[in-house]
């Protein structure tokens, strides 16, 4: 099936970011000139996705304005003839259909992606974790897209992390196939260094078959009560093959103050307009 849909998990209160998320979703937070948000929604974008669903909670309002059609702005930049600030105003709400959905209370990524399932209608759809922004050649869903060609099963976007960080991770196992594909035997959600069957963990990209929400259904609630996604497509995985694809680029978690610093020098370095005055700026820093 051609995968036309993706829904990105915006619900969570952004307490790493506090006290700036006391008032403003973490989604929102700038990277150089648009908000972390946008990012995600510009890779879905590019890899041919037609309708994206993000799940927000309440005080999420910010992200359905920035996204919302802008006539008024639209009009006033119309009659200053200025062609590229239009062209920005405009461009992603030409390109995509956005629809919300509120997830009332706070159960969990689980609970959060079954909130899509009316929006998914049993077809497969990719999913975009928020925090994970990721600068590739290749779009990673569709790095993922093209995987589900191959093997038309429920692909979890992977990469090989340090030693030290697979505590942090939901870490799988599995059988190398072909193209950087695996077939995941299990997984672990947040190991001890010396349980982690792999150095591969799920960052943040996947594309789910629609039988996930009967998984979801069957998944009890986990520690505080959450219902873990991880829990959900190991049930997946005993009644259909699941499979990891190891996606190339550069991952930045911007939930997290060391990574957001990371993305936006790295998405700096990269502006058309910004790059050479920025450079020689930071040949002039003095970090003593």
């Amino acid at each position: 099936m051609i995968i036309k849909k993706a829904v990105i998990p915006a619900a969570g209160f952004g307490t790493r970011f506090l006290p700036t998320t006391k008032a403003m979703p973490k989604e929102m937070i700038n990277i150089v000139d648009r908000p972390a948000i946008q990012y995600v929604v510009e890779e879905a974008v590019d890899s041919g996705i037609e309708e994206i669903l993000i799940i927000i909670s309440r005080n999420k309002e910010m992200i359905i304005n920035h996204f919302d059609e802008t006539p008024e702005l639209d009009q006033v930049l119309s009659n200053k003839d200025d062609k590229s600030l239009l062209k920005i105003s405009k461009d992603l709400a030409s390109k995509v259909k956005i629809y919300y959905v509120r997830q009332g209370d706070a159960k969990g990524l689980g609970h959060a992606i079954y909130c899509a399932k009316g929006f998914a209608n049993n077809e497969p759809f990719a999913v975009l974790l928020p925090d994970d922004i990721i600068d590739s050649d290749v779009p990673v869903i569709k790095q993922l897209i093209e995987s589900y060609e191959r093997h038309e099963g429920t692909i979890l976007g992977v990469q090989p992390v340090p030693k030290a960080d697979l505590s942090k991770y939901g870490i799988v196992a599995g059988e190398k196939i072909e193209n950087d594909d695996m077939l995941v035997s299990g997984m672990i959600e947040k190991p001890k260094i010396e349980e982690a069957p792999s150095d591969y963990a799920i960052l943040g990209r996947y594309i789910l078959n629609p039988s996930i929400f009967e998984m979801i259904e069957k998944t009890p609630p986990g520690k505080g009560g959450e219902i873990q996604l991880t829990d959900a497509i190991l049930l997946q995985k005993d009644v259909e093959n699941v499979y990891a694809s190891v996606f190339s680029g550069v991952r930045y978690d911007t939930g997290d103050k060391l990574g957001y610093l990371k993305a936006t020098v790295n998405f700096a370095m990269k502006h058309p307009t910004l790059s050479d005055p920025f450079k020689r700026y930071l040949e002039k820093v003095d970090l003593d």
